[in-house]
């Protein structure tokens, strides 16, 4: 087979990769060449290694299963480094994902102080905000920024980069294993130490001890610690106090839910991550339906792509709103804050005055947090906003009332069926 058949067969081949696995397609398969292809063998060059090392960990079987369906053969898939590509690799031996870089991270006011913080860690570890401890649900970015902090900081750097629960296992089995000088010596001598889900440690004492003596060493020396985790540590429970004091000896940042803007913002860059093109209206749509977290934005994205591609069409308003089973009702106007307050204030049998006054009686205190919850998941106001319709609240304590009423929610049916039926209400009216 000739180069020019060859390069046209790969071209093919890409193509069918990304029907079959458009979640882990990326704009960057383009660059990637034919460095040989004999004897049922297909070797990919790619841009640097840790994209090599991405499509070994997530593309491989999609890759072999595509080759197959365009060749009608069984092919074996290597990938590699191009001779062209820069000779550096990622430093430590994590594996940081190539897209979790700063540049492909949209800033937004929901998490800035942790996008600068980071980005001030990388650059000047060990001496700016350390320890640095981000917060947060899952899906809000912690994970994204973790890398991104290696991908900049890398360099002759000595880093360490695991999950919590990884650290407690290595060190389990290094007890075990009578090879604990070892385990010590892995993780007190390097220059950058980043723990995810740091909230792994509670109720594990003999952990959370080790762990104590490494931070000290670590900080002791100004070597840089990041820790993550799904709360902030005075809301930590069954972790011990020395623990929680050192955690707020740098900088705590919190990342909150993207803004309905932040949103579209965050579509779009996983569009063009993908080499998706959207036409107007499509990252609004998602943006409007999805109001969780990045993972989720990222699966309606997954899934209109995929629905276009497998029907053979363009992407579209109308075709993501029938992908993702969108009603007209979330393209539409969102309700005002004075429409929900008026709901509120009728099904609860409470004066909106008293919803907006100074007053805390649990029996205006709750219907007042599910105006503040209804605001925040039908409307596009940011936190401030909504408190300011109710009494001049702050961005922390609508914080508080969503979380309480998103509990409840989740653990009362009676009440869950109030909630649903507030909303269709609402909905209905207008």
């Amino acid at each position: 087979m000739g180069r020019q058949e060859t390069i046209e067969l790969f071209d093919r081949i890409l193509e069918r990769v990304r029907t079959l696995d458009p979640v882990n397609a990326r704009k960057w398969f383009d660059d990637m060449t034919v460095v040989a292809f004999d004897r049922g063998q297909l070797e990919i060059g790619c841009p640097d290694t840790a994209k090599a090392r991405y499509l070994r960990d997530n593309c491989l079987g999609v890759f072999a299963q595509a080759a197959q369906n365009v060749t009608g053969h069984l092919i074996s898939i290597h990938f590699c480094r191009s001779e062209a590509a820069d000779e550096a690799a990622p430093a430590g031996a994590f594996r940081v994902h190539p897209d979790y870089t700063f540049d492909n991270f949209v800033v937004g006011p929901c998490n800035r102080l942790a996008h600068a913080s980071c980005v001030a860690v990388s650059q000047n570890p060990g001496n700016v905000y350390n320890p640095l401890f981000l917060y947060g649900n899952v899906g809000l970015g912690k994970t994204h920024l973790l890398h991104a902090v290696c991908h900049q900081a890398g360099g002759g750097l000595s880093i360490q980069f695991l999950s919590c629960e990884a650290f407690v296992n290595g060190f389990i089995s290094a007890i075990e294993k009578g090879t604990l000088s070892e385990f010590q010596n892995q993780y007190r001598t390097v220059d950058m130490l980043i723990i995810d889900d740091v909230q792994f440690l509670r109720e594990r004492e003999q952990s959370q001890e080790e762990f104590f003596h490494t931070f000290n060493a670590l900080y002791n020396n100004r070597r840089q610690i990041v820790l993550t985790a799904d709360s902030a540590p005075g809301d930590m429970s069954a972790m011990e106090e020395r623990l929680v004091s050192r955690f707020k000896w740098g900088l705590v940042a919190r990342l909150d839910a993207p803004e309905y803007e932040t949103r579209i913002a965050i579509v779009k860059k996983k569009a063009s991550l993908w080499g998706v093109e959207l036409v107007e209206g499509v990252a609004e749509l998602i943006a409007e339906y999805i109001k969780t977290n990045i993972r989720e934005l990222e699966g309606a994205l997954t899934i209109v792509y995929a629905t276009a591609r497998t029907a053979g069409v363009p992407i579209s308003p109308a075709l993501a709103r029938e992908s993702l089973g969108v009603q007209e009702a979330f393209s539409s106007r969102p309700p005002a804050m004075g429409e929900i307050i008026a709901a509120v204030s009728e099904a609860f049998d409470i004066r909106v005055t008293e919803l907006q006054s100074k007053k805390r009686s649990a029996s205006i205190a709750l219907p007042r947090q599910v105006c503040m919850y209804l605001g925040r998941i039908m409307t596009r106001h940011s936190l401030e906003e909504i408190g300011g319709h109710l009494g001049g609240r702050d961005h922390s304590t609508v914080l508080h009332a969503c979380s309480k009423v998103e509990q409840m929610y989740k653990g009362d049916a009676q009440f869950r069926d109030r909630i649903d039926r507030l909303t269709a209400g609402i909905t209905q009216r207008r």
